[in-house]
């Protein structure tokens, strides 16, 4: 790990760092993240029943949405000409009779430029579960957004990245 600030200056001032010199390359990032709901919510979903309409479309789209937006939302993003973006869902499963299940959220972006794409797979993530419960916080209130993190991330001069919890599961699909 660097242990100097990029977007922080000698003086300790923010700065946007100049990515002009880098190379264009293809990178990719993913995230994901996960909202907690109770099993009553969920099967909303399911039933498509929730009274605000299909709730995994429009938070899909608010995520993809959010995705292309994210210089705007974040300080010192640069601005990118974003090749792909995909926001999905998964069901996590409800063990063992437990009181909560819900979503597990997970975003990929693709662009070909001369800085990464975390911020917007991060952000495409946050603003996805966001919608999902604005959508459904009529019913549940106590939703929890948890576990918003990069997975994987690829290109740049810095590498190659998966999560420390995924490399096994990568090694052994190899």
């Amino acid at each position: 790990m660097s242990a100097k600030l990029s977007h922080i200056n000698e003086r300790g001032e923010a700065q946007m760092v100049d990515v002009g010199e880098k190379a264009d390359t293809q990178r990719v990032a993913i995230a994901e993240g996960a909202i907690v709901m109770a099993p009553e919510t969920y099967a909303l979903i399911e039933r498509g029943d929730a009274k605000k309409g299909d709730v995994i479309a429009t938070a899909r789209i608010a995520g993809i949405m959010a995705a292309k937006r994210t210089h705007e939302l974040i300080p010192l993003c640069h601005p990118l000409q974003i090749t792909k973006v995909s926001v999905d869902f998964e069901p996590l499963p409800n063990k063992a009779g437990l009181a909560e299940c819900g979503l597990k959220v997970r975003a990929e972006v693709r662009v070909r430029g001369q800085t990464g794409v975390e911020m917007e797979a991060l952000t495409a993530v946050s603003v996805a579960c966001l919608t999902l419960y604005d959508m459904l916080k009529a019913v549940d209130r106590g939703m929890t957004i948890a576990t918003v993190r990069v997975i994987e991330k690829a290109g740049g001069k810095s590498g190659n990245f998966i999560a420390d919890d995924l490399q096994t599961s990568h090694q052994e699909e190899s």
